[in-house]
């Protein structure tokens, strides 16, 4: 199903039960008082309140934070493996030659491969280890008879730990995604009360109160949904794509 279909789904799911059950207790509930607990009853719905935004807050802008780095680590490992092969090609016989397959294989496993088992948190296999040690080995065996052919071994040799280091990162990434169990149960039970905390005021007809409990809900959901969406950085509404390496087949071509 669509992600933005899902999420209307969740809003107006949230907001028809916070309307049922605001009705129900309008209609059934206790009347005396409810009046003179205005006053305390929105001290504590400012108080719940203000410690949730906190909450909600700080979740998303850690979960977009992740997705961002990992999209630049993306980036940043495919930029690497294209600079490695670029330096290789001025080694000496095939070495540039076996680097660049090497490199072309590793981007189609990454795109082919590994990226559907990220999305799906399932085992990413050694292959692109693999191949990328095996790049190492070529770049190391090759030798260099001036400075400038030096010169261009180092750089592949630097650029290949690039590589490594934001592969390892990105699979990083993947590993420590999420929200825990316990935030998202802070998360969850906190919205509850947040929710029904609004049917202890007075005052207001029934549709009006209808209408506050339900918007309120329907919004909780939709920040609810929002960090659902963004727990793996490459799956859901805002994954990132293999775009750096789709790219880079083309620049190794």
């Amino acid at each position: 199903m669509n992600v933005y279909l899902t999420g209307v789904f969740w809003v107006i799911g949230a907001a028809v039960v916070a309307a049922v059950i605001g009705y129900l207790v309008r209609r059934f509930g206790w009347d005396e008082g409810r009046r003179d607990n205005n006053d305390a009853a929105g001290q504590v719905f400012t108080i719940v309140g203000g410690l949730y935004a906190v909450l909600v807050a700080f979740v998303l802008i850690s979960l977009f934070d992740g997705v961002s780095s990992a999209r630049e680590d993306s980036y940043a490992e495919a930029d690497s493996l294209v600079a490695a092969t670029w330096a290789a090609e001025a080694l000496p016989g095939d070495t540039g030659a076996q680097v660049r397959a090497l490199a072309t294989a590793y981007v189609n496993t990454v795109a082919q491969q590994e990226w559907p088992q990220l999305a799906a948190d399932g085992p990413i296999p050694a292959t692109g280890w693999s191949q990328l040690d095996q790049m190492r080995r070529v770049v190391a065996a090759a030798s260099a008879s001036d400075d400038w052919e030096t010169d261009r071994k180092n750089e592949a040799t630097d650029q290949l730990w690039q590589t490594y280091q934001s592969r390892q990162n990105r699979l990083n990434a993947a590993e420590e995604q999420g929200v825990g169990a316990v935030m998202w149960f802070a998360l969850i039970l906190g919205g509850i009360i947040f929710v029904l905390l609004p049917n202890l005021f007075g005052g207001t007809r029934m549709a009006a109160h209808l209408v506050i409990v339900s918007t309120l809900a329907g919004t909780i959901a939709l920040l609810l949904y929002a960090i659902l969406q963004l727990q793996n950085p490459y799956s859901g509404g805002s994954s990132v794509h293999p775009d750096a390496f789709t790219s880079a087949v083309a620049r190794l071509g």
